[in-house]
């Protein structure tokens, strides 16, 4: 039975989610879910996920959901960790690590300039611009000695990274001379054949969206 996911790519965490899906080669349904549509409030959805968040993964009986939980979950299960998610307790810390501060620091500070956006906001506050710059210091920090954001491997934290970061870069844009090493990561994922239809497809469609909401 395929996997099913539930989510909206314009989600940076249903793009971590495709990233993976894509990169383990899994078969997978994809249902839409629209929070702008309240699509995420559905009795249906709800009964699937208490919290209305996006994403919800299915497989079979088993639902899931939180990004990061998810793509731990699929790496474990259909690639025994593999290279994204490798056994070795440190080198998995190292990832483990990094995908909290995806969701316990990059992707807060997102979601609240999108918030701004849908409460009517045109324009982006000096004070979120100085939020979003400080993140993106420390993770110009932290891919200061490494070739991905938890090593010199690729793995599950760089597709959740990489899927906040150019959300975030719709909205305040990465300046090359003052984070040369997010520029040079987010080319090197580039590269991969998986990555504009895990990642990019979603990112423009919010870039229209911002967009449409600031004019």
């Amino acid at each position: 039975m395929p996997l099913t996911l539930h989510g909206y790519n314009l989600s940076p965490p249903v793009r971590a989610t495709l990233l993976t899906l894509k990169a383990l080669g899994l078969e997978y349904n994809h249902i839409p879910v629209s929070p702008a549509a309240k699509q995420h409030l559905t009795p249906e959805y709800l009964k699937l996920n208490p919290l209305h968040t996006i994403p919800t993964l299915e497989d079979g009986d088993f639902v899931i959901y939180d990004s990061h939980a998810i793509i731990a979950y699929l790496a474990d299960k259909y690639a025994d960790g593999g290279a994204l998610y490798p056994k070795d307790v440190e080198k998995r810390a190292i990832i483990n690590q990094r995908m909290y501060f995806d969701c316990g620091t990059l992707f807060p500070k997102f979601i609240e300039v999108i918030r701004a956006f849908f409460a009517g906001a045109k324009t982006i506050s000096k004070d979120f611009i100085a939020r979003i710059t400080e993140v993106y210091t420390l993770l110009e920090t932290l891919l200061e000695n490494s070739t991905y954001v938890a090593g010199e491997e690729l793995s599950l934290a760089d597709f959740s990274v990489v899927s906040t970061v150019t959300s975030m870069n719709t909205v305040v844009p990465l300046a090359t001379n003052r984070y040369p090493n997010i520029i040079k990561w987010i080319e090197r994922l580039q590269e991969l054949p998986y990555y504009f239809e895990g990642n990019q497809e979603g990112v423009d469609k919010l870039a229209a969206a911002i967009k449409s909401m600031m004019s």
